[in-house]
């Protein structure tokens, strides 16, 4: 059986837990015996850490000349060598740095149009990404990434027999900011393409059952294949530095609550006299993040803290595991309600334990891995509190992490998650 993944890029310039995921699924299924996989990259060419693990350098659907067709309607009879032109390399590459925006605005209609199957403008893209398919062994799946582009299975259908799977993870993020009617109609869309879906996989129960209330009934046939991360890779802990340090692992934004991670560390430095801690913080950030960013750094350098912030420029790699070895706790004390969190299976897979808020997919993952603490008092006092219990108790936090490595190896791990992706593949021959 061989599994095409249709991925989309985010430029790379913060850590996407969508990409990484899809990195995941592509190993864990070539590692199944009998199959076979490809991930085909949309809008911008892959990150070098995504192409060594497989990823195709072929872009479609390039964000340029996606872009150019969709806002300047009379451009969209424009030749099919102009795209070529528009989505040469360099300037995809180039468009990837400057892909810092996660703003809607301006990007509504293009939004709709990637829900919807009834655009014509994709037509030639549409068939030469078929060709291409078909060039290098026709799949029996197609795996899309997200239900933002899940126009494409309708489309694709008309021209490959094939079956279309359609991961989920929160793509409220995206259409929330989306003003109405956008909003709405996106997911009045979404229910009416999904009846082309052959299956959905959400990475937790909150995810599926919160898509299918948003989406509908016609959302048919949704798994729950919780994500796994790949362990061959995981190096032993090497904890040097005495002094007790606090993580933040995720894209540094308002909506992943990284303002209300600097009030918690300032009030650990002045009202419980830990002067010695320091913030750790890893997973980049966009253009639209800077102001905010700044103003964080802005108040706790006001508080003489500064020197105490520990910015970790690599989140792929050696960098990532210099982080993990740089902390004694982790939280991401998110805003949102997150479909999954795969930076808590990170850190449990380290040792280290985590502290998150008792929303979203977290209950469900920290059940499983009993690697941290949940509060349900979602303010900074709490989150405070909670961070300076396990700071202050090391035979707590070295319980919890070492829970939360072993069920991470044992529950969480790619083996596992490509044993029930390959399940749900097979139920659809």
């Amino acid at each position: 059986m061989k599994v095409a993944f249709l991925v989309t890029g985010s430029g790379g310039s913060f850590y996407c837990s969508n990409c990484y995921r899809d990195m995941l699924y592509l190993r864990a299924i070539k590692s199944v015996p009998g199959m076979e996989a490809v991930a085909v990259p949309l809008y911008l060419p892959p990150e070098k850490v995504y192409i060594e693990s497989g990823f195709d350098t072929n872009v479609f659907f390039g964000a340029i000349s996606l872009y150019v067709r969709e806002k300047f309607h009379f451009l969209e009879g424009m030749p099919s060598f102009f795209d070529k032109i528009l989505d040469a390399p360099p300037l995809l590459r180039l468009a990837a740095k400057s892909a810092g925006s996660t703003r809607t605005d301006g990007l509504e209609d293009l939004t709709l149009n990637m829900i919807s199957s009834q655009n014509s403008i994709r037509n030639n893209e549409i068939i030469r990404l078929v060709r291409y398919l078909e060039s290098i062994g026709k799949p029996d799946v197609i795996h899309l990434s997200n239900a933002l582009i899940i126009g494409l299975a309708r489309q694709i259908k008309e021209h490959l027999d094939v079956k279309i799977v359609c991961s989920l993870l929160n793509e409220d993020d995206w259409l929330n900011e989306m003003a109405e009617p956008f909003r709405s109609q996106a997911w009045k869309m979404i229910a009416e393409e999904a009846q082309y879906v052959d299956a959905f996989i959400s990475p937790s129960r909150y995810y599926s059952e919160f898509f299918v209330a948003k989406a509908g009934p016609s959302v048919k046939n949704v798994h729950v294949v919780p994500s796994g991360i790949d362990l061959s890779e995981r190096m032993e802990r090497h904890r040097s530095d005495s002094a007790p340090a606090i993580g933040f692992f995720s894209r540094v934004s308002y909506h992943n609550g990284f303002d209300k991670m600097a009030d918690a560390f300032i009030k650990l430095k002045k009202e419980r006299g830990m002067e010695d801690l320091t913030l750790n913080v890893c997973g980049g950030y966009t253009s639209d993040d800077k102001q905010f960013i700044n103003q964080q750094i802005g108040k706790i350098k006001k508080e003489g803290f500064r020197s105490f912030i520990r910015i970790f420029p690599g989140f792929h790699g050696r960098g990532k595991y210099e982080f993990f070895d740089s902390i004694d706790v982790m939280s991401v004390p998110v805003r949102k309600y997150d479909g999954y969190g795969l930076y808590i299976l990170e850190a449990n897979a380290s040792g280290i334990p985590v502290v998150q808020p008792a929303t979203g997919a977290f209950p469900e993952i920290i059940g499983t891995t009993k690697g941290g603490i949940l509060y349900s008092v979602d303010d900074v006092d709490t989150l405070a509190s909670n961070l300076y219990e396990l700071l202050t108790d090391s035979s707590r936090a070295v319980s919890l992490g070492s829970a939360g490595r072993s069920m991470v190896e044992s529950k969480l791990n790619n083996t596992i998650m490509a044993a029930n992706m390959h399940s749900v593949y097979s139920s659809l021959k």
